[in-house]
């Protein structure tokens, strides 16, 4: 498409603590693999603990799709297997051994092998989990072939990566990721741009797909978004996603016959002494990263960005699709007067303070709700934050008293939480609306498989 796509609704939230645009090695004492990191997948273990494992070796696959094998980002020890409530799987620790020993898998050229080949290689080695789909935000079945597939290479999340510095110097192996993907779908692989700010030569050169280009703020840059102003997804569609370093690691199979699970992070934040870029292994631990590198206090440490991201602990792991690290003070405070004081300092979206006159200036938010739950009313704030055609108030609502008909005619299959993410934000009856849009999708999936 030449013509720009412009999105006029959204907002940018602006805060402290961008990451420098040096990157940095991340070293971690352990590793971990969190099934729930995956949406619908019930994991059967493959190992027992204290078995050695290299690069690549199965760890476990998903109960009712047996093809779909969760393999190892580092060479060493299976050390422990962590559960929650009801014995469910919470994460699977692994030790390195630091002498990152590789599974060895078949390369070649994706432009000369068959679907089939690339995408059993895929499966074998785990990198086909990069690979997502809408509707219902889950691993991608290999068995589909979808409409079409979209790579995001831009985030307007607070605080995101740059794309372009991430994949910087990485030509060849993108576009042999792009290849391999072009042999998955008889549909078009679009690659969505900032019409403004991209300027890779990874992305502006890439061929074989079709370049998209957008404007406007958050969240321009999700790929739901993009799929909604490019191709809208109907009942029966599907469209497959992935993000661009999941290219490079697609390529990177094809060009050396290994799994290479290294990505570039950022870790940001306002409670960041100095962010910074991080090259790092999936699934490490964060506490190397963090270590004297954070402000004293109470920190919430965020695996992802700060509308959408999950909560972990010092000691946590790194979400396998986060490539962002936040760091922001946790809300355990009351303010004097709440909303009574003149609140220069506080970001408003409702204008209810007068800092809404400075758009450039930034902020140190915390985690506080500022308020109290209260009933879910209509307000209008939805609609200025949400660029679907969708009415998003009656779709919650929809979803929340589980109207599967209703649901479907207000586009619950266009929709991810992320999307939804700014709703959330700006909601004054401060509803967890990310986790009802969850359930919907849960609960639509469970209905038409």
């Amino acid at each position: 498409m030449s013509e720009v796509i412009r999105i006029r609704k959204g907002l940018n939230i602006k805060i402290y603590g961008e990451a420098s645009r040096t990157v940095h090695n991340g070293t971690a004492l352990e590793f971990a693999l969190k099934p729930t990191d995956f949406n619908g997948v019930f994991p059967k273990l493959l190992l027992q603990e204290g078995d050695p494992v290299q690069v690549g070796t199965p760890i476990f696959f998903d109960k009712y799709r047996d093809y779909l094998l969760f393999t190892s980002p580092v060479s060493g020890t299976f050390r422990e297997i962590r559960r929650g409530p009801k014995r469910v799987i919470l994460e699977l620790r692994i030790e390195p051994d630091g002498k990152d020993r590789y599974v060895s898998f078949a390369g070649g050229d994706p432009v000369q092998m068959s679907r089939e080949d690339i995408t059993v290689q895929l499966l074998k080695s785990g990198i086909w989990l990069h690979i997502r789909q809408r509707p219902y935000s889950i691993i991608a079945n290999p068995k589909d072939d979808p409409k079409a597939i979209h790579i995001s290479a831009f985030d307007t999340h607070p605080l995101a990566p740059d794309c372009d510095l991430v994949v910087e110097g990485q030509e060849k192996v993108f576009q042999t990721g792009l290849n391999a993907l072009k042999r998955l779908t008889s549909g078009i692989v679009h690659l969505n741009l900032d019409a403004l700010k991209t300027k890779s030569p990874v992305f502006l050169n890439a061929t074989g797909v079709q370049l998209n280009r957008f404007t406007g703020p958050h969240p321009a840059g999700n790929v739901g978004i993009q799929i909604h102003h490019i191709d809208p997804i109907n009942k029966g569609d599907i469209v497959w996603y992935l993000n661009p370093q999941a290219v490079i690691t697609i390529g990177r199979l094809f060009l050396e016959g290994r799994y290479d699970p290294s990505r570039i992070i950022a870790l940001t934040g306002s409670e960041v002494t100095q962010p910074s870029y991080y090259r790092v292994t999936t699934g490490m631990g964060i506490q190397n990263l963090v270590k004297g590198n954070t402000t004293s206090g109470q920190n919430r440490f965020i695996s992802g960005n700060v509308l959408t991201g999950t909560r972990i602990e010092r000691q946590g792991y790194l979400g396998f699709y986060d490539y962002q690290l936040t760091v922001i003070p946790e809300g355990e405070h009351h303010r004097f007067f709440g909303w009574a004081m003149p609140g220069l300092d506080r970001f408003s979206f409702s204008r209810s303070f007068p800092s809404w006159l400075l758009p450039k200036r930034k902020y140190r938010l915390d985690t506080n709700l500022n308020g109290g739950r209260r009933a879910f009313v209509m307000t209008g704030e939805f609609e200025k934050v949400f660029p679907m055609d969708i009415y998003p108030l009656q779709l919650i609502k929809a979803i929340m008293i589980e109207d599967i008909d209703l649901m479907e005619q207000l586009g619950i299959y266009e929709v991810d939480e992320e999307d939804f993410a700014l709703c959330e934000f700006v909601d004054t009856s401060k509803t967890s609306i990310q986790d009802t849009v969850r359930k919907g999708l849960d609960l639509i999936r469970k209905e038409m498989s």
